[in-house]
C-alpha cells in the first residue's frame, strides 16, 4: 500500500520535473473543480422553470418573465429571455435568434476543456521528459566514475526515471476521465438548452405578449 509519507520523499528524488508535474496537476484540478461549480450552476430543472414561464406569460407579465430570467443563471434561462424580447418577430425570427444565442452560449460552456484535455495529453509526455533525463544523469555519472560508480548513483538515477513517468500517468489519468466527465455534463445542458428552445418557441409563438 502506498504512504503518503512517501510523497515527499519521491517528489525530492523526482528533480525538477516533478515539480513541474506538481504544477500541471495543480491547474488541471483547479479548471476541473471551476467548471463543475459552473456546471452546477448552469443546469437548472428546465421543465419546472419553463412551467413557471408558461404561467408568467399566461398573465402576460413580460416584466416579470425577464426578471425570473435575470435572476436566474444558466443557458436556458438566457435562451427563453432571448425568445421574449424577439417575440415580435415571428416564429422564424424567434428560432433564428435562439439560434444565434445558443451559438454564443455553447463556448462559454466549453471554456477551459481544452486546457484539461492538453494537460491529459502532455503530463506523460513531461514525465517521459523527466525519465530521459533521469537516464542521462545516470549514464552521464557511471561514464564519470567508470568503475567507480556504486550502485547508489544507479539507483538515484532510476529513481528519478520512475517517479517521472509515475507522476506523468497519476496526471494523466484523472485528468482525462475528468475532462470526459465535463464534456457529458456540457452535451447534457446543450441538451437541455435544445428542447427548451422548442418549449420556449411554442409558448411565446402562441400567445400575443405585449411589447417589454
Amino acid at each position: 500500500m502506498f504512504k503518503v509519507s512517501l510523497l515527499p520523499a519521491l517528489i525530492s528524488n523526482g528533480g525538477a520535473v516533478t515539480w513541474l508535474l506538481l504544477a500541471v496537476s495543480s491547474v488541471a484540478l483547479a479548471v476541473f473543480v471551476e467548471r463543475l461549480l459552473h456546471f452546477h450552476r448552469a443546469q437548472i430543472n428546465s421543465a419546472e422553470f419553463l412551467n413557471g414561464m408558461r404561467i408568467v406569460l399566461k398573465r402576460e407579465n413580460v416584466v416579470e418573465a425577464l426578471s425570473i430570467c435575470d435572476a436566474t443563471p444558466g443557458p436556458v434561462p438566457r435562451l427563453v429571455k432571448t425568445a421574449i424580447l424577439n417575440h415580435e418577430r415571428g416564429r422564424e425570427g424567434i428560432r433564428e435568434a435562439l439560434e444565434e444565442a445558443g451559438l454564443m452560449e455553447v463556448p462559454r460552456l466549453e471554456e477551459k476543456l481544452n486546457l484539461l484535455a492538453t494537460i491529459a495529453q502532455i503530463a506523460p509526455l513531461i514525465g517521459l521528459f523527466g525519465t530521459v533525463v533521469g537516464f542521462i544523469e545516470m549514464f552521464s555519472e557511471i561514464d564519470r566514475l567508470g568503475l567507480n560508480a556504486t550502485q547508489a548513483v544507479l539507483s538515484g538515477g532510476m529513481w528519478k526515471a520512475l517517479i517521472c513517468t509515475a507522476f506523468g500517468l497519476a496526471i494523466a489519468i484523472p485528468s482525462y476521465a475528468g475532462y470526459n466527465y465535463l464534456v457529458s455534463r456540457v452535451n447534457s445542458i446543450v441538451l437541455d438548452m435544445e428542447k427548451a428552445s422548442t418549449e420556449i418557441l411554442n409558448i411565446v409563438t402562441h400567445r400575443q405578449l405585449p411589447k417589454p
